[in-house]
């Protein structure tokens, strides 16, 4: 019994049972996810991620060679030059930097890396040198590199910034330089702003070639769910078929075919709904539901009511505590799906654990304290390690290498967030889960 939950009083009555799931849906092209889609690493293969450690570290010092000693510019800093190649060295040493998918302290770790690599030390260089020829084509060829390292609103800024923050270290601790002329400055300026405006374009365009995309394999996994239901349709017909024919025998041979027409009966529904899961997701991860004032006790029974258990043991795995009930703003049928979606995780990870799962296995509370509703899931499945812990509300990222499509818990996440709650997630190998869902009490 969750002891977050047993603490507090919960004055507040329940409300009536869910109608039925209501499927009206308004796009609503700023809240979609994938609109919104910041990515700090562009293609974040470990290919991609070491060959840019790699060049990093070895271009600074075959560049400094090639401007102090074969082609002498007026400024050149070798401590400056290491500090970069040691920069570009990070990306190889540091655990978890080339993770795919990257994890947020790897996203961070690659920010920084390269906003002190390309912004700052090109511009610091580029006001070191008077803007000269070369270091004005070395920071219009940093700007577009950088554009195609990151997001193009994260570079946006990072260059900004870092433009800023070099013109102040070199305007504080700069070499002593010749002032640019006024024409050569306007020139310079030119030139950046169409390097920049270029970036900028480039930039864009391929964040909406990425969020396409996106949109065509949600697309496509909602095509293939749906060309699935003909032979589920079929099998459907044929379970009908071996349950009527089985009161035409007697004795041991009917009865077997009775369970066998019930079983692949069950299965049907079990697959549709699985079908019907993955559709909901794809969908409704592109659309805003209705907000509406929703009761937290009648939601979690009705959804375990209509879950398509695979077994009797199975639904009696499954414990519902309703502490005291709390109403919340959202969307009906989006936190049916999350309800959905983490049951289906839930019992997904008790079978996995080998032993039959037992009354309690899974145990869901409901219950308030103060301006806080809990929807607490707690399982005694075989639970996961720190690393996949923090990836499993990735988008497309799934423990469940066969079947699993990786959208399940990113929608849960998306949903409770749009709700102003929160959805965090206790566990280790072996000691089961505990998803906790908190949110303001309407």
């Amino acid at each position: 019994m969750n002891e977050e939950l047993q603490r507090a009083a919960y004055p507040l009555p329940p409300r009536a049972a869910l109608g039925s799931i209501s499927m009206r849906l308004r796009q609503k092209a700023s809240d979609e996810v994938l609109q919104s889609l910041v990515e700090p690493i562009l293609h974040p293969s470990q290919w991609r991620i070491r060959a840019l450690g790699v060049s990093t570290m070895l271009g600074h010092p075959v560049f400094y060679a090639v401007w102090a000693l074969w082609l002498p510019q007026p400024y050149e800093n070798l401590f400056l030059r290491l500090l970069m190649a040691l920069c570009g060295l990070s990306l190889l040493v540091i655990p978890g930097v080339t993770a795919s998918p990257p994890t947020r302290g790897a996203a961070i770790i690659f920010s920084g890396i390269f906003w002190i690599t390309l912004p700052w030390f090109f511009s610091w260089m580029y006001f070191c040198n008077s803007g000269n020829a070369v270091w004005l084509a070395s920071l219009g060829a940093a700007l577009l590199i950088y554009y195609h390292l990151t997001d193009w609103r994260l570079a946006t800024l990072g260059w900004a910034t870092g433009m800023l923050v070099a013109w102040l270290a070199f305007e504080t601790f700069g070499p002593p330089t010749p002032d640019m002329s006024l024409e050569r400055s306007l020139t310079n300026m030119v030139v950046l702003a169409f390097c920049w405006f270029m970036g900028l374009i480039l930039g864009i365009s391929s964040s909406n070639l990425r969020r396409e995309q996106l949109h065509f394999t949600l697309g496509t996994m909602g095509i293939m769910a749906h060309e699935l239901r003909t032979p589920l349709a079929t099998m459907q017909l044929i379970a009908e078929a071996v349950r009527n024919e089985a009161p035409q025998h007697a004795g041991e041979s009917g009865e077997r075919l009775l369970q066998l027409g019930t079983r692949l009966n069950t299965l049907v529904r079990n697959m549709n709904h699985q079908i019907d899961m993955q559709i909901t997701n794809a969908r409704l991860m592109r659309h805003v539901g209705n907000p509406e004032r929703i009761s937290a006790a009648a939601l979690v029974r009705h959804a375990t009511e209509a879950y398509p258990y695979r077994s009797t043991r199975e639904r009696q795995a499954v414990v519902v505590r309703v502490y005291g009930d709390f109403q919340f703003v959202g969307s009906r049928d989006m936190f049916h799906q999350v309800i959905d979606n983490l049951t289906k995780n839930a019992l997904r990870s008790l079978a996995a654990a080998s032993s039959s799962p037992q009354p309690g296995d899974l145990l869901i509370e409901v219950g308030a304290h103060g301006q806080r509703g809990r929807i607490v899931f707690t399982d005694n499945g075989i639970g996961m390690d720190a690393d996949l812990r923090k990836r499993i509300f990735q988008p497309f990222f799934s423990t469940d290498r066969g079947t699993g499509h990786g959208l399940g818990l990113a929608f849960c996440q998306r949903v409770v967030h749009g709700a102003h709650g929160t959805i965090r997630v206790k566990t280790a190998p072996h000691q089961g889960a505990v998803f906790t869902i908190e949110l303001p009490v309407a």
